[in-house]
């Protein structure tokens, strides 16, 4: 009988984090390794299996057939070695954690984070808010809350930082008809009451380009954004970040509307040291956004 051979959890890591990052020069930065190390892991994981794993793809690489059976292997190895290792270690740790939220996030991976984190810390106590992300930001800034995602540069927050940066879209239903007959006809536009970084910012390329516009619903509800322009009543901007279906991000240039800038995605936390418990959410948020991310990139 052969010998199996046991995959190394380390070099798994590196080959997941490359392909959540898009690059395995920002996964060396990441994991604090020199480009020439993470290669030498590559090809250790790709001797391992026996297979290729990644292939040239224009000026980047992309995922062999091996590969991409390979990385949703190892994501669910990554997952239950950290699991494992954070419950042994942290399965007596007690207290509570505050974690806020916008609405983009509710949905989508918050059942996940959750899940992953009573699991190995059964005794912390979570309680979450769901909102706006000014509102979200002062919380934290208060102290109300222990740590808060928040859409827009962190600004003057003293404990906060910028972990990605989305490029913001024109989003439409897939039947969009732009209704402008004229260059002065106004562009009906479906937008969150203000203050809202993503109006702002389509308001600003619409006015730098001479563009008319009217709004025709505001809300203060993702849900609410999403139904109104699933209606056909005007145009709306986000990410793609947690999209229906039943909508699409038009091509600027096609669309004739103008481009759009990025859109920062900020962590905001109350204490400089936050608690042991606060610091192992935050780890699994960080890296269920680094995934949430890939996935809509």
């Amino acid at each position: 009988m052969s010998l199996r051979t046991n995959l190394d959890m380390d070099v798994l890591r590196t080959f997941v984090t490359g392909f959540e990052l898009g690059s395995f020069a920002r996964a060396a930065d990441r994991l604090g390794r020199s480009q020439s190390a993470v290669s030498s892991q590559l090809r250790k994981l790709e001797e391992q299996v026996g297979h290729s794993l990644v292939q040239k793809s224009g000026r980047g690489l992309a995922l062999t057939t091996a590969g991409e059976s390979l990385l949703g292997y190892a994501r669910r190895l990554l997952e239950l070695n950290d699991e494992a290792l954070d419950h042994v270690r942290g399965s007596d740790l007690e207290g509570w954690v505050r974690l806020g939220l916008p609405q983009d996030f509710a949905d989508t991976f918050l059942p996940a984070v959750l899940a992953q984190f009573s699991r190995a810390h059964p005794k912390v106590r979570v309680e979450v808010q769901v909102d706006r992300s000014v509102p979200l930001a002062a919380k934290a800034l208060k102290g109300d809350l222990d740590l808060a995602l928040v859409w827009g540069d962190s600004g003057d927050a003293p404990h906060s930082q910028r972990i990605a940066e989305l490029p913001i879209a024109w989003i439409a239903r897939h039947d969009w008809r732009d209704p402008r007959v004229a260059d002065t006809d106004a562009l009906p536009l479906v937008a969150f009451e203000m203050p809202c970084a993503f109006r702002a910012a389509g308001i600003a390329a619409l006015d730098a380009a001479g563009m008319p516009w009217r709004l025709v619903f505001t809300t203060p509800s993702l849900s609410g954004l999403w139904a109104a322009s699933a209606a056909g009543l005007g145009i709306t901007l986000r990410t793609t970040i947690s999209m229906p279906e039943s909508l699409r991000a038009l091509d600027p240039q096609r669309a004739g509307l103008p481009s759009l800038p990025k859109v920062a995605l900020s962590l905001h936390r109350a204490d400089a040291e936050p608690s042991i418990a606060v610091k192992r959410l935050t780890t699994i948020v960080l890296e269920s956004i680094a995934e949430q991310i890939a996935k809509t990139t």
